[in-house]
């Protein structure tokens, strides 16, 4: 749960005034009941394990709604970053890489979006994913580890990673909410972070 300090709590004849009443004064915040991490990294063409860990940088962490519309509308826009840029939104203390103890049995659903097709959309698909994500709209939330958007020459990629990539229930329950929230039209496919001669590939 997020923690209740970072809520202002008024006092005496005041009243709760909420960034939906007033964007500007508001007295309250509404708690997430995880806090996430935004990172970022543009490892450059020549992409490496070692400069793309230079590269990765935490930006912030939030746990409160208006926090994270703070970021959102401070950040660059998705159809505004550089070719190879990529946004990584993590559950606070999961890193945005395989070898995390949080993903290293897990897997992901990815799609690919016609760069030319999708450019006037992609800023729109990755907000309700990271909206789906801190809203906590999977019926098994703590299957959730984050998201991923990816800008490439020829398209967008929208990557939701799991905890966990051997049930297949939970797994296509993920991928249908995540099509459903994100608005995503097309097959995306759930691929374990560390494939075997057994790995099975599941498509909604």
């Amino acid at each position: 749960m997020a923690q209740n300090d970072h809520l202002a709590v008024p006092t005496g004849d005041s009243q709760y005034v909420t960034v939906f009443n007033d964007p500007v004064n508001f007295n309250a915040k509404h708690p997430l009941n995880n806090a996430w991490t935004l990172w970022f990294d543009n490892p450059g063409k020549k992409a490496n394990d070692k400069n793309w860990m230079q590269s990765l940088k935490e930006l912030i962490t939030f746990d409160t709604v208006e926090d994270f519309w703070g970021v959102y509308n401070n950040v660059v826009k998705t159809d505004q970053l550089a070719i190879g840029s990529n946004y990584h939104l993590f559950k606070q203390g999961v890193k945005p890489m395989w070898e995390d103890e949080a993903n290293a049995h897990g897997g992901k659903w990815s799609i690919q979006l016609p760069r030319n097709k999708t450019i006037a959309d992609i800023d729109r698909i990755w907000l309700y994913t990271m909206l789906a994500c801190i809203g906590e709209a999977f019926e098994s939330e703590s299957e959730i580890c984050g998201a991923v958007v990816s800008v490439r020459k020829a398209f967008f990629r929208i990557a939701l990673w799991t905890r966990s990539s051997d049930k297949e229930s939970v797994a296509m329950a993920i991928g249908r909410t995540l099509k459903q929230s994100a608005g995503l039209h097309g097959e995306l496919e759930f691929t374990p972070h560390h494939e075997t001669k057994t790995s099975q590939k599941w498509v909604v």
